[in-house]
């Protein structure tokens, strides 16, 4: 039995359970949520990339959110819906697809804080700076910005999988409706002692970063804001910076529920829910509240369905 499953391609998938009688409703209810997050992102994009009023830094580094979440949920969705209609012993993977789908899955969930930052920085720029923003702001940097927080996340999630790759495997059972690091690695035969430190080390840095430098952010624009005493400003930072902290908390809190969860095995089931959710609720609302906050993107929207209620 061990030379059958030792470094074995094909991988099982748990899927998500869930008893007959709600199979086509969960089913209807991802699909739904799923086709939802691909025509408001996607929507989104095209609308900034076709406005030229929108052509502004702060636009231009949100739309890698709303791309970061059409890769984020297509990597995962489509494979759980694909898998709800399957017999349980028919949710298999290969084991190249299954490292495709974490790196991606990680890779997600670590650009939603790499792009919240340097959005940050915009922010800090235009508010503290506005005078420099400009020539601070360039298409040049705005091009340094988003390529930092790629990279950055591959770099990290690069080194994350590559550790797990590394190690012999005994196991074939992913106990999680889809593929990551700590299922792979799970499955080893070998001490993933390396693994867990790193691991640890990752979230650690990725959250105190993000944390940290988005609670230095909006210190610095707070104590400009009670310094130049000016109404103009402080409007145009509640209005930014509302949109951009009430992104970043419903992002931070989809990603500690499943911190959380993992500490409680008794809750797997409520982790394996919470960790779908952390794609869907992020990749619905992100668009959501940047066309209800945003006063530019809210008039274009007026304009296009205006233009195309006139048209006939």
């Amino acid at each position: 039995m061990e030379n059958m499953t030792f470094n074995s391609l094909i991988m099982q998938l748990e899927g998500l359970v869930v008893p007959d009688q709600f199979l086509y409703p969960t089913f209807l209810f991802f699909l739904i949520f799923y086709v939802l997050i691909m025509l408001t992102n996607i929507g989104i994009v095209l609308i900034i990339s076709m406005e030229q009023n929108l052509h502004e830094p702060m636009y231009i580094l949100f739309c890698n959110l709303p791309f970061n979440d059409v890769i984020g949920n297509s990597i995962t969705i489509p494979r759980l819906l694909v898998d709800l209609l399957r017999p349980a012993s028919e949710r298999t993977i290969s084991y190249t697809e299954c490292v495709v789908q974490a790196f991606c899955t990680h890779m997600y969930a670590t650009t939603s804080h790499t792009v919240l930052m340097i959005m940050a920085f915009d922010r800090y720029v235009a508010i503290c700076n506005p005078l420099h923003y400009t020539t601070i702001m360039t298409t040049k940097m705005v091009a340094k910005l988003t390529a930092s927080a790629w990279g950055v996340a591959i770099f990290l999630v690069g080194i994350l999988l590559g550790l797990t790759i590394r190690l012999n495997r005994c196991g074939t059972q992913i106990a999680n409706p889809f593929c990551d690091n700590a299922s792979l690695f799970k499955l080893s035969c070998e001490n993933p002692y390396i693994n867990n430190i790193y691991g640890l080390a990752f979230t650690v840095f990725l959250l105190v970063s993000s944390m940290g430098s988005i609670a230095l952010t909006y210190a610095k624009i707070t104590a400009v804001c009670l310094t130049r005493k000016n109404k103009s400003l402080n409007s145009k930072a509640l209005k930014t910076c509302s949109t951009h902290l009430a992104v970043y908390l419903v992002m931070l809190l989809s990603g500690l529920l499943i911190i959380i969860l993992h500490r409680f095995p008794g809750y797997a089931d409520y982790r394996k829910l919470s960790a779908l959710l952390f794609h869907i609720i992020p990749g619905l609302l992100n668009p959501v509240i940047y066309a209800v906050q945003s006063t530019e993107i809210r008039h274009v929207m007026i304009k296009l369905l205006h233009t195309k209620k006139v048209m006939p």
